[in-house]
């Protein structure tokens, strides 16, 4: 049982690494979201766990929208589909799954771990610090944002976090590692007053993100 959850395990990593990846053509895209709903829908069985019933395109049907003889005939559907499955899987069970060792010694997904040790910048109020990977050919972002809140007293406003700002950049496919250049970039977000050089506290304003600076 183990085995066989940790190799459906490997090929859903696998297929979301191409959905992730936003390369595949329409037809494509919309045929590897079913084997994926179809590959957790026999994992939810073979482990004992409830049923979710789908339409075509693979989202799950809203109990609310959905008549109860609909329900029915989605379960039963489900259900006689799963057990085919489980009889196909049964019969080639006896077959040692090289497949899945082989996707593993050459997996499209890697990942870049950071840790941030400390911001020095003389700002004066509060920041937000957004951290991403950068394309410098290419003039584009390739992954999403980690946020970091940084206080004017030169500490993380979450002061439990001292010490532990960490994350890790996943999903990067081989075609990221060979890219030219890789930048890691962060953008600097000043938050309190529109004017620095503003010294009467009744006047200024507070809150307000500004452009502030950027290193990478």
């Amino acid at each position: 049982r183990f085995q066989q959850v940790q190799s459906m395990m490997y090929d859903l990593m696998e297929w979301r690494s191409q959905l992730l990846s936003g390369t595949l053509p329409k037809d494509e895209l919309k045929e590897l979201k079913q084997k994926v709903t179809s590959k957790i829908d026999y994992g939810n069985k073979i482990l004992e766990l409830d049923l979710i019933v789908r339409d075509e395109d693979g989202n799950i049907l809203d109990p609310d929208k959905t008549s109860v003889i609909s329900l029915f005939h989605a379960h039963e559907e489900a259900t006689n589909k799963i057990t085919e499955r489980i009889k196909e899987e049964m019969q080639s069970k006896d077959q040692p799954d090289y497949a899945s060792y082989s996707r593993m010694s050459s997996s499209p997904t890697h990942s870049l771990y950071v840790f941030v040790r400390n911001f020095v910048c003389r700002i004066g109020e509060d920041a937000e610090l957004f951290m991403s990977l950068y394309d410098p050919q290419k003039l584009t972002i390739i992954s999403e944002n980690y946020l970091v809140r940084w206080g004017s007293r030169g500490f993380p406003k979450e002061i439990d976090m001292l010490n532990n700002l960490k994350v890790v950049f996943t999903d990067l496919g081989n075609k990221d590692l060979s890219r030219d250049k890789i930048y890691l970039v962060c953008q600097i977000v000043r938050v309190g007053r529109m004017d620095l050089k503003d010294s009467n506290s009744k006047k200024y304003t507070q809150g307000l993100r500004r452009p502030f600076g950027v290193a990478g």
